[in-house]
């Protein structure tokens, strides 16, 4: 990384300038192996229902229909069969009406 802050390309420079701020927290997600992903698809998760919130009339019903697909929340829709939740689910209690 050293050669790269002397390089004469601009990207290659950005990016070692990038990688030296942040490098604690690249050594210590190789380290312990996290990834990014779970959170990388609740983000996608939002921007899809936001997208489909468009004809909402305020911002509560969006935010009550994100707590919904977000959350851990699933209730017994009327007329529908239970649904089981899977098993090794943290925190997974079956909502009956």
């Amino acid at each position: 990384m050293h050669r790269a802050a002397y390089c004469k390309i601009a990207k290659v420079v950005a990016v070692e300038k990038k990688v030296r701020r942040r490098r604690d927290d690249i050594i210590a997600a190789v380290e312990l192996g996290i990834s990014n992903g779970r959170v990388e698809a609740i983000n996608n998760k939002i921007k899809v229902t936001v997208r489909m919130g468009y004809g909402f009339r305020n911002t509560d019903n969006l935010v009550a229909l994100l707590m919904l697909r977000c959350g851990d929340c699933q209730p017994q829709l009327p007329g529908r069969p239970v649904k089981a939740r899977k098993k090794g689910v943290k925190g997974a209690k079956s909502v009956a009406a």
